[in-house]
């Protein structure tokens, strides 16, 4: 009796097994003539799960639409490479349809991030990376420092969301050109409400605080007086320029 009651559950088990693989794991041809396959892994849809409650989780997600997330409990490594794709349905499987890349720093809640197509300026597509900090929301004070170089203290290049410092020399192979701040996109006081909806205000913000908190050494273009300013000894000075010497005419 007890050999057939552990067969009956032998054979229980491989069947719920059959089926979670034939739901969750998959076998799959390749292609029409290859004859090769590929495996296909599936997460369900569980809008019960605790870890929806907690923001990191669930922040720009949608419980309703969005599989559930696959642990790997331990390293992964291929000698190939790694990619996201795109999805016509990317507002359910990526952080807000943007996100290619996540991650989390010891706090578990701010973490480095990549993602595209957010938005379009200067008439392209642009892909982002970030620092997000513990906070949420689009202000200053969201976002830590993105140090692109190396790992050490006061060296390379660091990018915030409206500085940036670079510890080492900056070697152009092409002309430098002054920021143009004039009366039109300087603006004393914050606006209201979200950065991100807010964002031309908010961009005119900055440029006022860039000058209203400068070091000596600070330098723009005044495009209401087209004159080139720098600020010596904590004053604003202009720039003496003259005109081309004779016999000179650049073609441009």
């Amino acid at each position: 009796m007890k050999y057939y009651v552990v067969f009956l559950f032998l054979c229980l088990y491989v069947c719920l097994s059959a089926q979670v693989q034939s739901d969750y794991f998959q076998v799959q041809q390749g292609s029409e003539h290859s004859g090769k396959y590929r495996s296909v892994l599936t997460s369900d849809i569980d809008t019960t799960w605790d870890k929806w409650q907690l923001r990191g989780y669930q922040y720009g997600f949608n419980p309703a639409t969005t599989p559930m997330y696959s642990m790997v409990n331990g390293i992964l490594a291929t000698p190939y490479m790694i990619q996201v794709r795109g999805n016509a349905d990317e507002a359910g499987r990526k952080r807000w349809g943007y996100h290619v890349f996540e991650g989390f720093a010891r706090d578990d809640v701010s973490r480095i991030t990549m993602l595209v197509n957010k938005h379009e300026e200067e008439g392209r597509p642009v892909a982002e990376m970030y620092y997000y900090g513990a906070k949420y929301g689009h202000s200053d004070g969201t976002y830590n420092w993105f140090r692109i170089g190396s790992d050490v203290r006061q060296h390379s290049f660091m990018f915030s969301r409206d500085r940036a410092i670079f510890y080492g020399s900056l070697k152009l192979h092409n002309a430098l050109t002054l920021g143009k701040l004039g009366s039109d996109n300087l603006l004393a006081e914050a606006p209201e409400g979200d950065d991100e909806k807010n964002y031309d205000a908010s961009a005119k913000h900055v440029n006022y605080l860039s000058l209203k908190e400068s070091e000596d050494g600070t330098i723009f273009y005044d495009k209401d007086r087209n004159i080139v300013v720098i600020k010596v000894e904590g004053e604003w000075m202009k720039v003496a320029v003259e005109p081309l010497p004779d016999g000179v005419d650049y073609d441009f």
